[in-house]
């Protein structure tokens, strides 16, 4: 049989516990969840390799292995390419957001159509999410990665589309439950960027609808002994409380 793969410090890319040594991701950041299930839009910022996308990959396999929701994150990276082409934007989005959907490993019944629905560019994003819900027998629930990959009018059309659709909810049009959108920046820069001002409420600006803006926060000094007890466990290596503390 094959030896198991050592556990290591990872700085590189997304952690998995199986390979990595890594704080559980619900303890770093608990007030996600919750307003993922108050059915909230909310924005994830900080800077980079701080654990953004392993916290909220972690999070979606949690939501989705409960059984009443279908919780996917995909990346907006490949966008960036596409610059203020709304409608090239909106193809590469929605051939990432299926390409995760498909390595995800669900069942068919969760799984985005195929083909997307063929609508005027610039509103094909919020339709693909509307007939995915209305399909999917769970509350689809969507994480948007490197949401700053999108550029100028593209950014603004699907901020727009996916405002339109957060505000059909109540009226019964199906759109995903809960969005987060996770980058570098905080919501106020999501305003400017979709036109609207960031030091007040405005009706016309896309992402007025936001909830929150978390930011994920550095490690703590538990959470460094923690990291390094588990490396002691599996080793038997034992780092002093000055090293710990050098460390943080």
């Amino acid at each position: 049989m094959r030896t198991p793969r050592a556990r290591y410090f990872n700085t590189t890319g997304p952690c998995g516990p199986q390979h990595h040594y890594m704080v559980p991701a619900a303890q770093r950041l608990p007030q996600a969840r919750v307003l993922v299930e108050m059915d909230r839009y909310f924005v994830l910022h900080a800077p980079r390799q701080t654990g953004k996308t392993t916290t909220l990959g972690a999070l979606a396999s949690e939501l989705t292995a409960e059984g009443d929701i279908a919780a996917l994150m995909f990346s907006c990276e490949r966008a960036k390419a596409a610059g203020d082409d709304v409608a090239w934007a909106e193809s590469l989005l929605l051939d990432s957001l299926r390409q995760a959907a498909e390595w995800s490993g669900w069942p068919q019944e969760l799984l985005p159509p195929d083909p997307w629905p063929q609508v005027t560019p610039g509103g094909r994003f919020g339709a693909a999410l509307s007939e995915w819900c209305r399909r999917c027998p769970r509350r689809v629930v969507l994480f948007l990665d490197e949401i700053d990959a999108l550029q100028g009018t593209s950014m603004v059309s699907i901020l727009s589309q996916l405002r339109e659709g957060h505000n059909a909810r109540p009226e019964g049009h199906p759109f995903p439950s809960s969005v987060v959108l996770c980058g570098l920046r905080d919501v106020r820069d999501y305003k400017v960027a979709s036109g609207g001002e960031p030091g007040r409420s405005n009706p016309a600006s896309p992402f007025n609808i936001v909830a929150e803006s978390l930011r994920l926060g550095d490690f703590t000094a538990d959470e460094i002994a923690e990291l390094y007890d588990q490396h002691t466990r599996a080793t038997g290596q034992e780092f002093t409380k000055d090293a710990v503390d050098h460390v943080f």
